[in-house]
């Protein structure tokens, strides 16, 4: 039976990520997807492209979506990149755009929310946000992928972060091995 998924993408570097995810869920699972305008630029800049997937599109404004309801049942959401504006949002129960309502409401009723900045440096207000948000429920994972599995291109670290957050969903992938210890 497929599971059903939010992911919400929004205005920050690093819409790669977003891509990545999409392409593995959205072979599988039911997912739901809400772009921000910010976002649809961003990843035109970055040449990324973000339709064209097996998914329901939702627009930021579109505050009547389904998923804008806690009576909505889904198995996990995650806001990648996640701007500091969402996440301050996030933290803050500021839900003025679908995506901080869908986090909002995945938050309350208990859901898996996951929240993947790429920021950097953090500021102390950015550190504060991540904790308040982390406090209500959500799992803070950011963009920082490891080494020990010798990655030779952009898409092995890539890879190394969307893995971690499928992880998280309870999603089957194979895109990163995991770590085993050291051959010493």
């Amino acid at each position: 039976m497929k599971r059903t998924f939010v992911v919400g993408v929004t205005g920050a570097s690093g819409v790669i990520y977003a891509k990545r995810l999409l392409d593995v869920l959205c072979e599988e699972e039911n997912v739901h997807l809400i772009t921000t305008r910010i976002a649809r630029d961003i990843a035109r800049h970055e040449g990324v492209a973000l339709d064209g997937y097996n998914a329901v599109y939702h627009d930021e404004d579109g505050m009547g979506a389904g998923i804008a309801s806690g009576s909505f049942r889904h198995d996990g959401m995650v806001v990648v990149p996640c701007s500091m504006k969402t996440l301050a949002a996030i933290s803050n129960s500021f839900a003025d755009n679908l995506i901080t309502r869908a986090a909002d409401v995945s938050l309350k009723e208990g859901r898996k929310c996951i929240l993947v900045p790429r920021e950097m440096p953090l500021s102390r207000v950015h550190l504060k946000n991540m904790l308040a948000a982390s406090e209500s429920g959500a799992t803070i994972m950011v963009a920082s992928p490891g080494f020990y599995h010798h990655p030779k291109t952009l898409d092995d670290l890539v890879d190394m972060v969307v893995a971690r957050i499928l992880d998280h969903l309870s999603v089957e992938h194979s895109l990163s091995s995991r770590w085993s210890g050291y051959d010493a």
